[in-house]
């Protein structure tokens, strides 16, 4: 006997697509040095350098007193087989994207979510604007790793409040353990992980009060014991450091802050603007956003505020009466022919048995197939399901709400809106409104004799108008996305020739037999890095004064050089300051030009 094979549904295999889809095209992008990258991330690629030499374990990203280098540490083992390279970086954050894809799919199911509707929220994830990719894949420190660790916050308490008996230690463990990483890596998660700690504590305090509780903590230190000794030890506050660099040691109008938080902020921060800027019909997310919010709330609230039907008690199972003696046995008689087989009713038409969707399932999709529709019928995982929901909202609005008070929004919108790349994470609670009208709006019936066209139309004919509208918006948010994407792609060349033309930089100075230079911030790490520490850099300012070294250790070796070079990007300003020093004679310099840039070399 052959069994049948198990098919997969349609779905589930369209969202593994998307999520194949999503990975490589950013898998694409890497392969041609897209994000950008910049000394930021060489700072952490030099830490992850020294972890996987053995020099050093540093705590906090060079040269300040927070954002923890979990992902140096995450690419050390990379970098100690391959060698130092961008590639092996951003290894890691691609891992951490897959994760965050493979995780919101889950969570969008455990929330309720049909299985068509978590493909649409993969599909939107894996679309990718500059700012989103960059976000996801640059290893500078703090953003790759919050999406992720948000998604499975909310999961965990999903199913801590729902599961029986079975592994609920090591799911306690885990949520105490992701916690403490967040705590040391970035704060921006914190909304969300009170979010989801306030769900826990009060669904599950009993147990919270016994062993699950011990758990929690241990695990929560134990993640976040690299801060809190390099805290105890140094007397270091990180948030101070936080505050201090978010701009709250600056002024910014408040004006210019809800502008760059409110208006260019979501469309920003959830990938819906072109790279660095964002066109005026563009902003139109700046206004859906919050209305989505708050319909997305006021259905979690709804449904936490529907009294749950009690079950119907089962009717008493009636006495069985005495049974009667046997009679003696006779022959039996010969028995008539049996009457002709009544006709069979025709079964009904399926639109006519089907219930009304719930939970926004799509009409032409039967509910035998959510794994999660049989048991989101009873009403205490449908009171979780919005709970979780609005703890995901709600982080979501504190951190908008918290990006927009600080001055960061009104100093630098474009390029902080990287604090809200967390937002991300309340994707599945946040279109789940739109998800249901527009489900309401496709006519009932049988898969098989309705296409995908009629359903369209009829939709459009004859559903109601909350229903067309939420299918436009849908429709609106995906294109948006797409645009976008787009126009990320179209940056590729030119990203690439510059990628390209920091190689012929780096073999230039190998040739010279440079080892040491001065050069501007943005160059000096990104440089140093790419030379595998073969050529140090020390940072000077545009009127040639030191500037800030992460490493100071860096300064040292270039101030022991009197023969140590200068780099300048071709037509920058230290490069006009530079060609000033150019001439025949001792103690000035000689100039040798790579396309983009300057290497201006001491004459003896």
């Amino acid at each position: 006997m052959y069994r049948a094979r198990r098919r997969v549904p349609l779905p589930t295999a369209l969202t593994a697509l998307a999520l194949l889809a999503g990975v490589g095209y950013r898998l694409w992008l890497l392969r041609y040095d897209v994000p950008p990258t910049n000394s930021d991330e060489a700072t952490m690629g030099l830490a992850a350098l020294h972890i996987a030499q053995g020099r050093h374990l540093p705590v906090w990203f060079y040269g300040q007193s927070y954002m923890g280098t979990l992902e140096a540490y995450l690419a050390a083992p990379l970098i100690s087989v391959a060698g130092p390279s961008l590639l092996a970086l951003r290894l890691p954050t691609l891992a951490l994207y897959a994760l965050f894809l493979a995780l919101s799919w889950r969570l969008t199911r455990r929330l309720g979510g049909d299985p068509w509707y978590a493909l649409a929220v993969v599909g939107l994830l894996a679309l990718g604007s500059d700012r989103v990719v960059k976000n996801q894949l640059i290893a500078g420190g703090g953003y790759p790793e919050l999406a992720p660790a948000g998604v499975a916050l909310a999961l965990l308490t999903v199913r801590l409040c729902t599961s029986g008996s079975g592994a609920r230690l090591p799911r306690w463990a885990a949520w105490g353990l992701v916690a403490g990483l967040m705590l040391w890596v970035d704060p921006l998660l914190l909304p969300y992980l009170l979010g989801t700690g306030a769900v826990l504590v009060a669904r599950r305090r009993r147990e919270l009060a016994g062993r699950a509780g011990v758990i929690v903590m241990v695990a929560l230190l134990l993640g976040a014991a690299p801060m809190l000794l390099d805290s105890l030890g140094h007397g270091r506050n990180p948030l101070a450091a936080v505050l201090t660099a978010s701009g709250a040691d600056a002024a910014a109008s408040w004006g210019d802050r809800v502008y760059g938080g409110l208006v260019l902020g979501p469309p920003l921060g959830m990938g819906f603007c072109s790279p660095s800027h964002c066109a005026g019909w563009q902003l139109w997310w700046s206004l859906a956003f919050p209305v989505l919010l708050l319909l997305a709330a006021l259905s979690a609230w709804r449904t936490l505020r529907t009294p749950t039907p009690p079950a119907p008690a089962r009717p008493p199972t009636p006495a069985r009466p005495p049974t009667p003696p046997l009679p003696k046995p006779s022959p039996p008689p010969t028995p008539p022919l049996p009457p002709p087989a009544p006709a069979l009713p025709h079964p009904a038409p399926r639109s006519s048995v089907m219930a009304p969707a719930d939970l926004g399932e799509l009409p032409f999709v039967p509910r035998g197939n959510s794994p999660r529709s049989a048991q989101l019928a009873d009403g205490d995982e449908r009171r979780v399901s919005a709970t979780v929901r609005l703890a995901l909202l709600a982080g979501a609005a504190a951190v908008l709400a918290a990006y927009t008070a600080s001055n960061a929004a009104g100093q630098t919108p474009v390029e902080s809106a990287r604090y809200l790349s967390c937002l991300a994470v309340a994707t599945p609670a946040l279109l789940w409104p739109l998800w249901r009208a527009a489900a309401r709006a496709f006519p009932r019936g049988d898969r098989r004799a309705v296409t995908a066209a009629r359903s369209v139309a009829a939709a459009v004919g004859g559903a109601r108008p909350v229903g067309v509208v939420a299918v436009a918006v849908l429709a609106a948010t995906f294109g948006t996305a797409a645009v976008a994407t787009g126009a990320a792609i179209r940056t590729v060349p030119a990203v690439h020739a510059e990628a390209e033309r920091h190689r012929a930089l780096v073999h230039t100075l190998d040739e010279l037999g440079v080892r040491h230079v001065r050069g501007g911030y943005w160059t000096c790490n990104r440089l140093t890095f790419a030379t595998r520490e073969q050529v140090v850099c020390a940072v000077v300012d545009d009127a040639l004064r030191p500037g800030f070294d992460r490493l100071p250790a860096y300064r040292h070796a270039v101030a022991a050089d009197p023969d140590a070079a200068w780099i300048a990007r071709d037509g920058s300003r230290l490069a006009t300051r530079l060609d000033r020093r150019l001439g025949p004679g001792p103690g000035n310099l000689d100039v040798v030009t790579v396309p983009g840039w300057r290497i201006y070399l001491p004459r003896p």
